[in-house]
């Protein structure tokens, strides 16, 4: 299977759907984690799985002792090691390869390139996780409530302020009921961060610790002198490794075989963990203010009044007051949702309408309660029942 086709397979993630087919439940950064990080790990898992991309993976020399094929297999699926106080020397005059030289000292083993693809598809289904747990504690409730109403499409005015009474008359009813939901909005939002941490970390362990200061290194060897700089991304991915292959001889002793191996898969490594550095980086400081962003949303009444004001034109004086006043938590979620998914005017005309019964009631010169099947779009299980009991 060619690598774009593998490739395209994954564009899924990135699918641009519009609103009146797939409701919004999340905001920008969320997203950023499910869709477009787990996208770009699957899409470098199948990268490096790519042969064709590169060649072998591996190929080693060694003295003709043990067949070429024998002496791949066996240090791709074993380690290699590098000598790390070879580091920094002349190649060509001091050493052949950065990392190798005399071997009566301290070596670096290498075996984490066998495990690449499998961590990075883990990664790719870790980031997806938060979104998946929202989405069954979620359980389609924006979906359903804004049905008929996403999008740009506005539609006739009779059938729309039809619909956007029955939604007024949900949320009237529903006041103060959905702060579990709103719980479980804020706790995925915490896994996001949580996990892109985690994953910051584990790079690291899975990398022997050279992941947390590989960005900056290869920043700081960008502005280092040509003729006096190591280059951390050879350090940490080399291209050349050494592996030793022990066999019996003809006579039954034991055999030594040193073999110089050419690691090119390392070359797609070291520009696929550099992006992922940045990546990462970026990724967890905007999970940090989205969550500082949450926090002042449940703690600080005011916040919601700017975001409401900033959002939104209302008719009536003091809507705004009214809405942040008689609302907790969850409901001002939940409208924030829902005004993510309709057209402004609608959902202007929507709060309007809200905030009239939320001053004068449900009962004072307004239209009467929807019936039951006109509500049916926002409780599906009394239509259900309406018609097993017509039945």
């Amino acid at each position: 299977m060619s690598v774009f086709g593998m490739v395209s397979a994954v564009a899924g993630f990135f699918k641009v759907r519009y609103l009146v087919d797939k409701a919004m439940i999340d905001n920008i950064v969320f997203r950023a984690h499910y869709r477009v990080t787990s996208a770009i790990l699957f899409v470098c898992c199948i990268i490096v799985t790519a042969n064709n991309l590169i060649g072998y993976p591996i190929q080693c020399i060694n003295d003709r002792g043990v067949p070429g094929h024998v002496i791949n297999t066996y240090c791709w699926i074993t380690y290699t090691f590098t000598l790390p106080h070879e580091q920094g020397r002349h190649i060509g005059t001091e050493v052949a390869h950065p990392g190798l030289g005399n071997e009566n000292q301290e070596r670096r083993y290498h075996s984490y390139y066998q495990w690449v693809p499998f961590v990075l598809f883990f990664q790719g289904v870790l980031f997806y996780m938060p979104h998946w747990v929202w989405k069954i504690w979620e359980d389609e409730k924006v979906r359903t409530i804004s049905e008929g109403m996403r999008g740009d499409l506005v539609g006739a005015k009779e059938q729309r302020e039809r619909r956007q009474s029955r939604v007024v008359q949900y949320l009237v009813e529903s006041m103060h009921m959905h702060n579990t939901y709103a719980f479980g909005y804020f706790v995925c939002e915490a896994l996001n961060f949580i996990n892109v941490m985690v994953n910051i970390f584990m790079t690291d362990k899975f990398l022997g610790g050279a992941f947390l200061s590989y960005g900056t290194d290869v920043i700081n060897f960008s502005n280092m002198n040509q003729e006096n700089r190591t280059d951390p991304m050879v350090a940490v991915f080399p291209r050349v490794t050494k592996c030793t292959f022990h066999k019996f001889g003809a006579s039954g002793t034991i055999q030594k075989h040193d073999a110089l191996c050419v690691l090119a898969l390392n070359i797609l490594n070291e520009k696929i963990y550099i992006f992922l550095w940045f990546w990462f980086i970026i990724l967890a400081v905007f999970s940090g203010l989205a969550m500082v962003y949450s926090a002042a949303v449940v703690l600080l009444p005011s916040t919601r009044e700017m975001i409401l004001k900033r959002k939104y034109r209302f008719g009536a004086p003091n809507a705004v007051d009214t809405i942040v006043r008689k609302t907790q938590v969850g409901d001002f979620l939940l409208l924030h949702l829902l005004g993510q998914n309709m057209n402004v005017m609608v959902f202007g005309e929507i709060l309007d309408e809200f905030v009239r019964r939320l001053n004068f009631g449900s009962n004072c010169n307004l239209p009467s309660a929807p019936s039951t099947l006109e509500m049916s779009p926002i409780y599906p299980a009394i239509e259900k029942y309406g018609k097993e009991t017509e039945t």
